[in-house]
């Protein structure tokens, strides 16, 4: 990364990525305050733990990281989290357990088609019934009552070009 020093009195620099950009694109630069614990990325703010783009700012300007990281992250703090101590359970013989059973019903709405065309979500209305009609046509003719391959005048339509 590059940095380039703008404020050493508001510690406000830029610093531009180099290193691990697709050819042809261009470099992406972050502003960097570490004064007010701020980078464009937002990982500083978000996370509350120095950013790449802060740690190579600190670098350039002999600067001590850790003093940006939050106390939550220190090993002290951490360690202070486990020294509770929990109580040890009973064993699990002498557990009073009720004798209700229950029995798990799976909700079958709530499954889906694992195989087959997916399932159409739409809410049809009267727009998507249709009329009954009078049984399949013929592709050729267009009369009722046979299809293609049964039409009497297939032999007909087969020899023309059209």
């Amino acid at each position: 990364m590059d940095v380039e020093i703008y404020s050493r009195r508001l510690e406000t620099f830029r610093v531009t990525e180099t290193i691990g950009r697709r050819p042809g694109l261009p470099p992406r630069s972050y502003g960097v305050d570490l004064r007010n614990r701020q980078c464009d990325c937002r990982r500083f703010q978000t996370l509350h733990y120095p950013c790449a783009h802060v740690v190579a700012a600190c670098a350039k300007v002999n600067l001590n990281v850790e003093q940006f990281v939050e106390d939550v992250y220190t090993l002290n703090r951490m360690l202070r989290v486990w020294e509770n101590e929990f109580p040890v359970l009973p064993d699990l013989s002498t557990w009073k357990v009720s004798l209700i059973t229950f029995e798990l019903v799976p909700d079958r709405g709530l499954r889906r088609n694992p195989r087959g065309r997916p399932q159409s979500t739409r809410i049809r209305n009267e727009m998507d019934i249709r009329e009954k009609s009078d049984g399949t046509r013929c592709g050729l003719c267009r009369l009722a009552g046979h299809n293609r391959s049964k039409c009497p005048q297939r032999n007909y339509h087969v020899g023309q070009s059209s």
